[in-house]
């Protein structure tokens, strides 16, 4: 079995890009049975966030053509223009690549812990409906390990930045009095739930959640003394807000430009400030060329998440460190699975030999025979039975000059002068 690891990520592909390759949470079942029914892969994981669409796989083989090819028919996207915003890890690099992913070493943000709880949901439902096997179960466990010693053993996490952070960042720079503005919050999931936490410590108290389903947005509504109202009002309640943020798994846009032009006329043209950080995106790009809009994307986040990284550089420079000795020991582990064939059968040809030998020293004693004399034959037929093979085959090298198999044999069954 051989591990791959391959996707696009915010470095590599732009958004219009992500957003095509992108899975919908609610199809991530589907495609998983699909990849793994068809033979693309043995065993498969897909994470899929706003920042990047990977799938770890396990192979029978070194070909990984087949699995590219099913994500590229899968999507219907043409291999050949999806190529250069595409990287293909295999066997250790994939395991580097997980370790580093998990850490926050491969985000946008050097070092956000969202994408370790995104890893752990995208295993829990590849694991759920059957994906994954051995080798992905052992990756993925060894992988939040990895992630849990290196925030422990590095400042990796010590500020306070992710792409919600950056997003409620940007929003104080351009209002002087973030507290005084009315935030419309668009989706209730973890990535809202970010956002409104870091605006609750900014001291913003007039908050409005809007989600498909009310029941979740006013769970998160509850935690932050917020308005819970569903999708279907947003037309009615868009004007209240001078700040909008939104982050849903919709796979259409929530808010269109005519949609926002009337928000405008009912506030007098006074600016909204608004950040999509979906992908697919929920807010129409055409909205951005309304004069009294500043809409900003998970994109153009990137020029804000620099700050606070002077020690979380550092850091990664240990994490590194960590990681590399962790893909020394997974790949041990996995080059280890190679013996375990041949450790099987020895122990079988070991046990049918010595099933013959008993099953003969018991009728000898069913027939009365000296039952010292029965285990003294039965202990010298085993040494000869278990010997035999290996005498003949040393035997050989010896003649044929073979010293690295006579050492072998040695080291093999703890040897030494004194025996």
């Amino acid at each position: 079995m051989h591990l791959l690891a391959f996707g696009i990520n915010h470095k590599t592909a732009p958004l219009a890009i992500r957003e095509q390759a992108a899975f919908a949470p609610q199809r991530l079942p589907e495609a998983l049975h699909d990849i793994t029914a068809h033979g693309a892969a043995g065993e498969a994981i897909i994470l899929s966030t706003c920042n990047r669409t990977e799938v770890y796989c396990g192979l029978a083989d070194h070909d990984s053509e087949q699995t590219v090819r099913w994500f590229c028919d899968y999507h219907r996207l043409d291999a050949r223009a999806l190529e250069p915003h595409l990287y293909l890890h295999p066997d250790q690099d994939a395991v580097k690549h997980a370790f580093r992913v998990a850490s926050g070493l491969d985000s946008m943000v050097l070092g956000e812990p969202q994408i370790l709880g995104q890893m752990k949901e995208a295993f829990a439902t590849a694991h759920k409906h059957g994906a994954t096997g051995k080798i992905l179960n052992r990756l993925f466990q060894q992988t939040f390990s990895v992630a849990k010693q290196v925030r422990t053993d590095t400042a990796i996490g010590a500020s306070a930045v992710s792409v919600a952070f950056a997003a409620v960042s940007l929003a104080k720079r351009i209002f002087n009095r973030l507290a005084e503005q009315k935030v419309l919050l668009i989706g209730a999931g973890e990535m809202i739930e970010l956002v409104a936490r870091h605006l609750k410590e900014q001291g913003v108290r007039d908050m409005i959640v809007a989600n498909r389903t009310v029941e979740r947005a006013r769970l998160l509504a509850d935690q932050h003394q917020a308005e819970a109202i569903s999708l279907m009002e947003l037309p009615e309640r868009l004007s209240e807000a001078d700040i909008i943020i939104s982050s849903t798994a919709s796979q259409l846009p929530i808010l269109g430009k005519g949609a926002v032009e009337r928000a405008l006329k009912i506030r007098r043209h006074r600016p909204i400030f608004m950040v999509d950080i979906a992908v697919p995106r929920d807010i129409e790009a055409e909205v951005g060329e309304l004069d009294d809009v500043y809409l900003y994307t998970v994109d153009d986040l990137k020029d804000i998440v620099q700050e606070n990284m002077e020690s979380r550089i550092e850091a990664a420079k240990e994490a590194e460190k960590i990681i590399d000795l962790q893909v020394v020991d997974f790949m041990r582990w996995i080059k280890s699975l190679d013996s375990v064939p041949t450790i099987r059968a020895l122990r079988e040809s070991t046990t049918m030999l010595g099933n013959i030998e008993l099953k003969r020293a018991q009728q000898r004693l069913a027939a009365g025979e000296d039952p010292q004399k029965v285990l003294e034959e039965l202990a010298r037929a085993l040494t000869n039975k278990f010997t035999h093979a290996p005498s003949a085959v040393l035997r050989q090298a010896d003649h044929d000059g073979n010293a690295a198999l006579l050492d072998a044999a040695r080291k093999l069954f703890n040897l030494n002068d004194d025996n």
